[in-house]
């Protein structure tokens, strides 16, 4: 595995793949410690998960350095990253015997309750776009709950795979208990295969959810797929128009564009499109690119070549088809790295990959829509289903984009985003399961039924 600073290109480390013998010996370790770790009283690990938050916040700067060197994050985003990781393990410390707790029944039987007991070894198959986060909302209520946890992280980030370990291990929790496993994806299915994992949990890309979800199934194992997004960003003639300008261009913009919840179909009802696409471009145009060690950088670089080219492709393509570009459209070539210019492409027309794909990086495309109707029916046209961001001030306008659009998630007058007490997933191809909050430590719980006669 190679570890490649993305904003200069340089082969910072690289790391040996471990041997089928040495991932035997990693799944008998998290087995073993699963029946220890199972029994030991919700307060004490909740108390280590704690200690782990405090790891997270007194080095935050270096995590985040860790963070940027590796994928490319602006730094402030980073360091935004770790103290949201050191949050959600407190979040969990401080309501997981509550999530836990068994819950009473009244039925005919003398007594009867509704118990959650922990299933085993999960798997976690994480991306390299938020490297700490979507590895700490996934184990913070796993291992509250009495799960142990193993990481295949994206082959990109391996340093950050290996220090996410040693903040688990620093922070006290037992041998076994979070291990990460350094193995390529053509090993994935050899670890759901052992009959010794309980479950799989995957964020990702389609292909790589629908690999893991087959595996999974064919040895009827619980999965949990988080997967990608097109997001749209409805905008109507009552919303404010500035505000909303502005969020737009954080909510394409954020890490680097490289995110399933950032918006990409920008939907404005046509009274207001001029203005908007005024304000929107201008604001694209102005987006800091560069270096993302650099504090004042809003835009660094795509994490890898192949990305940098596969977004290219998709730009280029659209254009073909008959999409106005309005500003950027291509890779700047005028520096080291794996960089792509803020990109606005107006009117895709049926076909083009950026009204139907996702793209990962900073490209947005922008809709005209005539009424409400036609704006929930460009939003609802995507396969994806994960987030959506509606502006209005028309109480009945914002209750039928609550009602109507097909999203895990709908965010009325802001961006969307992850929260650590709110269910977090999709619909559609976007996946299905929920991480966080109460609805995120049940994923992978055995609801017990428990009657007394």
């Amino acid at each position: 595995m190679r570890s490649v600073n993305p904003a200069t290109g340089e082969l910072l480390e690289t790391f040996e793949t471990l041997s089928e013998a040495q991932v035997e010996e990693k799944i008998a370790c998290a087995a073993e410690a699963f029946r220890e770790w199972r029994t030991v009283p919700v307060d004490r690990r909740t108390a280590w998960l704690e200690r782990a938050a405090a790891i997270l916040d007194r080095e935050r700067d270096a995590f985040a350095a860790m963070m940027t060197t590796e994928m490319g994050k602006p730094l402030g985003a980073a360091r935004e990253e770790a103290a949201k990781c050191a949050r959600g393990c407190r979040f969990y410390a401080a309501n997981a015997a509550r999530f836990l707790a068994d819950i009473e029944v009244k039925t005919a039987a003398r007594r009867s309750w509704v118990r959650h007991e922990p299933l085993g070894v999960v798997l976690a198959v994480m991306p390299w776009n938020f490297p700490f986060w979507q590895v700490f909302r996934f184990a913070a209520p796993a291992l509250a709950a009495g799960n142990v946890g193993l990481l295949k992280h994206a082959s990109n980030v391996p340093r950050c795979a290996l220090a996410i370990e040693d903040i688990f291990r620093r922070a006290g929790f037992p041998q076994g208990v979070f291990q990460t496993l350094l193995i390529g994806s053509r090993e994935v299915q050899r670890v759901i295969d052992d009959p010794r994992v309980a479950a799989a949990t995957l964020t990702g890309s389609e292909g790589a959810g629908a690999s893991v979800a087959a595996a999974a199934g064919r040895q009827i194992k619980k999965t949990v797929l988080e997967l990608g997004g097109s997001d749209p960003f409805i905008v109507m003639p009552s919303a404010d128009l500035d505000l909303a300008a502005a969020t737009a261009v954080r909510a394409r913009a954020v890490n680097n564009g490289q995110s399933c919840i950032a918006a990409k179909r920008f939907i404005v009802h046509r009274d207001v499109a001029d203005a908007f696409e005024r304000r929107f471009v201008e604001g694209m145009k102005s987006l800091r690119v560069g270096d993302p060690m650099n504090e004042s950088t809003e835009i660094g670089p795509l994490a890898t070549a192949e990305l940098v080219e596969t977004l290219d492709a998709q730009v280029r393509r659209s254009v073909e088809a008959g999409a106005r570009l309005l500003c950027g459209g291509r890779r700047l070539s005028d520096r080291p790295g794996f960089y792509y210019a803020p990109t606005v492409l107006a009117d895709p027309p049926a076909g083009a990959p950026v009204r139907h794909e996702e793209t990962f990086g900073p490209v947005a495309a922008l809709f005209r829509a005539r009424d409400i109707d036609e704006a929930i029916a460009l939003a609802n046209e995507t396969a994806f289903g994960l987030g959506s961001s509606v502006w209005t001030a028309d109480d009945a306008e914002r209750d039928r984009f609550i009602a109507e659009i097909e999203a895990g998630l709908v965010f009325v007058n802001a961006m969307v985003a992850s929260d650590p007490p709110l269910p977090f997933g999709g619909v559609k191809r976007s996946g299905y399961g929920r991480e966080l909050g109460e609805w995120g430590i049940r994923e992978f719980l055995n609801t017990k039924t428990v009657w007394i006669g």
